[in-house]
Order: structure tokens, then sequence, then C-alpha cells
């Protein structure tokens, strides 16, 4: 459960515009603004396999398969590919009961500012925290982590109920945008700054950042700026070691159209209201 700050947040800290600072991208392509639309009308219905990945159950191809398989009901009835669902529709998957409402076409989706010394796993055999520990409860869907971060960093985690929104943030074709500050142990050279855009060959294939940008300091606490467009397994940190230089902080502060709210405190959350995911959903179509 949220303690008593998170709950503050997520009632005072309403999504507001981000603080204003210089962006390679147009801002007009942000979060939040706020588009005209409304919520499905009571008669409309979807897709049940687009129902079951909303709640997160799996991909559309996965839960076409498992309705494929039998495993799946409306209303009493074993469900077929093909059928769709409207407001008042009772579905079950196994013991899961879930239900349409009026507004399911928007996922909920939480932003949180994760600290250093969290997983990003529901599991861990070293018992270590879990982001997941401070993610309000769901009854009928679970929490889907857009993007993952290391153990060691901190920042922007996105989390929705809708698992056909975590792919279109997440998969490598889409190449969403994400950015970092990185505090580093030294001062990049003119040189090692053309290598890190131009391309570093790591064991997994090349990286290279599409932006990087000096922000000054002294010693080791020299900040920079980058962007990735992929997110390849602790890629930001093996791509300054591969130049020979140490990572002592980093921390995400953009993932895609979606900023850190700078209200948001380590460890807390907020989720985004209608309006801001309907923004969403239309800047990602």
């Amino acid at each position: 459960m949220p303690s008593q700050d998170q709950k503050r947040v997520k009632k005072t800290n309403r999504p507001t515009r981000p603080a204003q600072k210089r962006q390679p991208a147009s801002q007009n392509d942000r979060l939040p603004h706020q588009p005209d639309s409304s919520p499905p009308e009571m008669g409309e219905t979807c897709k049940l396999q687009k129902l079951l990945a909303q709640r997160g159950l799996g991909s559309r191809r996965e839960m076409e398969a498992l309705i494929a398989s039998g495993g799946v009901s409306i209303n009493g009835k074993v469900a077929i590919v093909g059928d769709r669902v409207g407001v008042g529709d009772v579905v079950r998957v196994g013991k899961r009961v879930l239900r349409m409402y009026a507004d399911e076409n928007l996922p909920r989706v939480l932003l949180y500012h994760k600290p250093e010394g969290e997983i990003v796993s529901r599991h861990d055999p070293e018992g270590r925290p879990s982001v997941f520990d401070k993610l309000p409860h769901l009854r009928s869907s679970k929490w889907i982590a857009i993007g993952r971060l290391d153990f060691n960093t901190s920042g922007l985690l996105i989390f929705t109920t809708d698992g056909t929104l975590a792919n279109r943030l997440m998969h490598p074709r889409f190449e969403m945008e994400r950015e970092y500050a990185v505090r580093i142990l030294g001062q990049l050279t003119p040189e090692q700054m053309t290598q890190l855009t131009s391309g570093i060959d790591l064991d997994d294939g090349r990286a290279a950042f599409s932006f990087l940008e000096d922000q000054g300091g002294e010693g080791s606490n020299h900040w920079y700026r980058v962007i990735l467009k992929e997110g390849k397994n602790r890629e930001v940190r093996r791509m300054f070691e591969a130049i020979g230089l140490t990572v002592s902080r980093l921390m995400r502060v953009r993932f895609g159209p979606i900023n850190l709210p700078p209200r948001i405190k380590r460890g807390q959350w907020l989720e985004l209201e209608e309006k801001e995911i309907q923004k969403l959903m239309k800047l990602i179509a």
C-alpha cells in the first residue's frame, strides 16, 4: 500500500506541464496537453482479446491463443476468437472475473520516481525491495512496467494496465526516446563525445547516443544529458565504460513523450488523469 506521502502526491501533485528546458524535440509533442475527446458510449463494444490485453494478461496474440483454447467465457458461455464485449458483460479467465466499463478504452497509467536500491521485478531471490511494493493494489489486472531501470539507477518508471500500450512504448521498432541525466568521474573529451554519438561496439551490438550535451560540473561531479532510442541492458553505463569512464549516478528524466514531473519525490507516484491518457494515446497512435 502506498504511504501517506504517496497518497498525498496522488491527490495534490496533479500532472502539470513539466519544467521548461531546452529539448531537441518539439515541446508540442510532450505531455500533458488536453485534447477535446470523450469516453466511449455505453453501447460500444471492443474485441475480447483487446480487453484482456488492456488488463495486463498478455499480448493480443497470446490472448487470441487463450481464447481459441477455450479458456475464456463471456456471460457463462465459452468465447471464440472474434467475440466482442460491451459494458455489463462478465468475462471469466480461469478464476478471474473481468468487467468492461464505459471508459474501458482508457488504460490506467502511473508515473513512479524510482530511487536507487529498488528492483524492477515482482520476485527477487535476494529479497531486495521491489518497485511493485509501492504501487496501488489492482483487483482484476496487474501493473506492467514500461521499460526497466537497474537496481542502482533512479528516475522515471511508467506503469500501465494495458499490454498493448506497454508494447507500443517499448518495442524497438518505434524507437521511443529515453533521456538520462548522467554523472561521471571525469570529463569527456571532444573525441570521446564523437565516439559516443557515432557509435560504440558493445557485446550485444552497436550503440550510440542520438543526443549528448555537457551540463557542467567540476571534478567528480560532472553531468551530461544523453538520449537513446533503444533500451539495452545497462546500455548507458556500458557505453561510458567502453571508453574508460565510470558512471557514478544515472537518472532517467524522460521516456518518449512523458517527462518526470519535478514534484514527484523519490519513492512516490502519481496517476495520470483521463485527458492526459487520451493525449498519450494520440501521441503514440
